[in-house]
């Protein structure tokens, strides 16, 4: 039998067992006995371990304290630095120290708001290494989305630095920060500021301490037990409502299946280097970034910059060649941006990346042609895999460590042993192969996946609720007759630009609060390079200038959420179309946005509306 079959074959005939065993590959402080509990809704609830030790204590302990770690590529600074595993285990011990002093324990809570450097990922093993939850948030995000997570978490700490780079602009933290603790209603005891040379924040009115002074006066902490089920961190994501929804994760099923999937998903050894190219700020980061190849003994690449513009299109070839890279993991939207810079690969390698054995996307669908323009560049395997915040790791995937070679451009490959999805029809019937129906996964979800929403008991139930036994994903998609699954894009509105998940309806809350906006509906529009971007239709509440209006729209976009939400298309029309219920009909938006020829419903209240509104984009495409 191949070997993913069996591994698939096992996991769903007998998970405990197959768990248990995969669990002997992580150090623990109390080995687990059992798999899954019921009773406490977790995986291996009687283990007892650090998440810190094993991703760094245990390869200084095992011969590999010289292997290098942690490679730092920051083209936007011209810096590269290198940390062994001895030379993290010293970096972290020492943070952690730093943040212990501070009165954090275990179980308290630090936000941390930083960019791309060592620090962020010595301050996430920190915060495992003592015990506490981390929450990291993306540094893209405006004070107003900073100040829902910090009401939300209510951290005993906030870790941020003088500035973020995007590209070629530097970003100052801290106006955004000071004005997110003005918002908050929970009062952040302390805050710790790491200083970068390339812009130095004023910190001198005390609103922050100097984080290299509270480090060099720091001991260095050991790491505490912990047990399988207590949180590891939470992660936020959008939320429908506009309310962001923690994501917890353990410890215990955490480590376990990061472990097991750089092997035999990705196929990567102890030893060798692996490079995510993402931001510590989203699940990709946290789980492939700072986590699983540390587990797994590998070197990792943490990257600031960008695909293209720091400095081209070359660049993350340079890094792959430069670094040995043994497999990459990137979004489609990076190849596409690198294709249209460098269509015909003038600034692809000589040397041709003799180390690369394959490249996976992941963060939205790949389109068929992008797949096929990077396989017949790289000439190895290019693998879509889907997973999201809320899993943790891959769900769907063509597993390479477990011998599996079997791709489709447009698919996410296959189950992972572990998951059991099923496409289901309204009613919770499997659909037949090739219609489309909601994916689920049934119930117990394997380990690494999430347990709760912080403080958010029925939020987490709620995807639980629509089909009893499993796990709703929110994605529509089919499996095909050849048993490859398709994801073909959300069930409700959170759409995916650029792999950052986003709420349309939290985008409608913040444009109705725009002077002269009486109505809106905010789509996700098809689009080349990002896959999906929000596209807002406004209704004036009275004559005035629609440029103005439009303007004034983005301005606040960003301003409320920030400026990952991309909204920068608005059409200022006269009325929107709605049921006669009021529904609005958001999907014959989607299908006129796209350029589609639409069949106007018959359930539709006002059908001049869509007639002036496709009017309307036809003039300005024009």
């Amino acid at each position: 039998m191949h070997d993913y079959e069996k591994a698939r074959t096992d996991s769903v005939a007998d998970p405990d067992s197959f768990w248990l065993e995969a669990s002997t590959e992580i150090d623990w402080i109390a080995a687990p006995t059992i798999g899954w509990d019921a009773e406490s809704d977790s995986w291996f609830a009687d283990g007892q371990l650090n998440s810190c030790y094993n991703a760094v204590d245990r390869h200084v302990d095992s011969g590999r304290a010289d292997q290098p770690a942690i490679i730092y590529e920051s083209p936007v600074t011209g810096q590269r630095q290198k940390f062994s595993y001895r030379e993290l285990q010293t970096e972290v011990a020492k943070t952690a120290g730093m943040i212990a002093a501070h009165g954090v324990q275990k179980g308290d809570r630090v936000i941390i708001y930083m960019p791309m450097i060592p620090q962020t990922m010595f301050a996430m093993l920190a915060c495992a290494r003592i015990g506490a939850i981390h929450s990291v948030v993306f540094g893209g995000f405006a004070p107003p989305e900073l100040a829902k997570r910090i009401d939300d978490a209510e951290p005993k700490l906030l870790l941020t630095a003088s500035c973020g780079i995007e590209g070629k602009k530097i970003i100052p933290y801290q106006p955004l920060v000071s004005e997110s603790l003005a918002l908050a209603a929970h009062r952040v005891p302390a805050v710790l500021l790491f200083q970068r040379e390339t812009l130095r924040a004023d910190i001198a009115d005390g609103w922050a301490q100097d984080w290299s002074e509270q480090l060099a006066k720091a001991s260095p902490a050991d790491c505490v037990p912990v047990m399988s089920s207590d949180p590891l961190y939470i992660l936020y994501t959008s939320g429908t409502t506009g309310t962001p929804k923690g994501v917890v994760r353990d410890n215990g099923g955490h480590a376990v299946a990061l472990n097991w999937s750089m092997r035999h998903v990705y196929g990567l050894m102890p030893g060798e280097c692996f490079w995510a190219a993402s931001d510590v700020g989203w699940v990709v980061g946290h789980s492939y970034i700072v986590y699983a190849p540390l587990f797994a003994g590998a070197t990792v690449i943490l990257y600031e910059g960008k695909p293209v513009g720091t400095p081209d299109a070359g660049e993350f070839w340079r890094i792959i060649e430069r670094n040995q890279v043994s497999v990459f993991f990137t979004a489609p939207t990076a190849i596409r941006a690198i294709r249209k810079e460098d269509e015909n690969g003038e600034l692809y390698p000589a040397s041709d990346l003799p180390s690369l054995r394959a490249i996976f996307l992941a963060g939205e669908r790949a389109d068929p042609d992008t797949i096929k323009w990077l396989e017949n560049r790289l000439d190895r395997p290019v693998i879509d895999h889907w997973w999201q915040t809320e899993l943790g790791w891959p769900a769907l995937a063509t597993c390479l460590g477990l011998g599996d070679t079997r791709r489709k451009a447009g698919s996410a490959g296959f189950p992972v042993p572990g998951y059991r999805v099923d496409v289901l029809d309204e009613e919770g019937e499997v659909v037949a192969q090739g219609k489309v129906g909601n994916i689920s996964i049934k119930c117990p979800l394997p380990p690494g996946c999430y347990q709760s929403l912080w403080g958010n008991r029925d939020g987490y139930q709620k995807a639980f609720a629509s089909y009893p036994g499993y796990y709703e994903t929110g994605d529509a998609g089919f499996c095909d007759a050849d048993g490859f699954m398709h994801v073909m894009g959300r069930t409700d509105d959170i759409i995916n630009v650029a792999g950052h998940r986003l709420s349309t309806g939290q985008m409608e809350g913040a444009l109705a609060e725009v002077d002269g906006v009486s109505e809106c509906a905010v789509i996700g529009a098809d689009d080349q390079l990002k896959g999906m971007i929000p596209v807002a239709f406004v209704v004036a509440s009275a004559m005035q200038d629609e440029t103005e209006l439009a303007a004034a729209c983005i301005a606040h976009i960003r301003s409320e959420i920030g400026a990952v939400a991309s909204l920068r298309t608005i059409h200022v029309v006269a009325a929107l179309p709605k049921t006669r219920s009021g529904k609005i009909l958001r999907s014959s938006l989607r299908t006129i946005a796209n350029g589609k020829k639409l069949r106007i419903p018959s359930t539709i209240e006002n059908p001049d509306s869509i007639e002036a509104i496709v009017s309307k984009l036809a003039k300005a495409s024009c």
